[in-house]
């Protein structure tokens, strides 16, 4: 892999391969509360990592897991991005029910926030949100449930986790602005050809991050890794 330093963060750019083992690495060094993020990669990255045994139960057994952003649906429902983390890879890894932690997506979404902001913090390290957050890169350059125009790009209130509704697409839970600076550590996996103008609009366009969310990651640079493939940065 090759490393950049930009304004936003560390750039590696790698294979998918190596991109990979190099994001289950970081989970298998053990931090204290993981949380995952929701598309189509990651649950690549799940299947990759059950397949190969990339993360073992031992090497995860003090690791709480949870979702960055989730829709306000059940966790059996196909949108559900813990539904899939679940399914997809802390079942067969056998991770205990104790150690994962959905949203209480039954909940009224400003009740829900409210809940997981009081439990997800006692976990994790000491004035952190999560240990290690992983987020993607939407073609819209959001990331999380920050979209474009999001209120909570232009005021979060200071809070780590929230509610937000998403025209169109119904009400979100989501880590906040103020939650992504007090993370451990924040990395985006964001490969394949069509995130290559996202990624470019976030790492050399205006600033802009009411319309560029991903932009926002540039108050918490120094704790964020960007993981891409050679196509992902064509546009760089």
């Amino acid at each position: 892999m090759t490393e950049t330093s930009t304004n936003f963060g560390r750039l590696l750019v790698g294979t998918k391969d190596e991109l990979y083992r190099h994001a289950a690495a970081l989970v298998a060094a053990g931090p204290r509360v993981v949380a995952f993020s929701g598309g189509s990669t990651p649950q690549d990255w799940y299947r990759w990592c059950v397949q190969t045994r990339a993360l073992t139960p031992v090497g995860v057994a003090r690791t709480h897991f949870t979702v960055s952003d989730e829709r306000c649906v059940p966790l059996t429902d196909p949108l559900s991005n813990f539904g899939h983390a679940d399914r997809l890879l802390l079942e067969p890894l056998g991770v205990p029910a104790d150690h994962r932690h959905p949203w209480a997506v039954g909940l009224a979404p400003a009740t829900a926030a409210a809940e997981y902001g009081t439990t997800i913090p006692e976990l994790a390290g000491q004035g952190r949100s999560y240990d290690l957050c992983f987020l993607g890169l939407g073609d819209d350059s959001h990331t999380a449930s920050l979209f474009p125009g999001s209120p909570l790009l232009l005021d979060d209130h200071g809070g780590w986790f929230a509610p937000v509704e998403v025209p169109g697409k119904g009400w979100r839970l989501t880590i906040t602005p103020t939650g992504l600076q007090a993370c451990g550590s924040v990395v985006v996996l964001a490969p394949g050809a069509g995130k290559a103008e996202a990624l470019r609009r976030v790492l050399q366009g205006p600033s802009d991050p009411v319309n560029v969310p991903a932009q926002i990651l540039r108050t918490c640079a120094e704790h964020v890794t960007w993981l891409v493939d050679e196509a992902a940065a064509a546009a760089l």
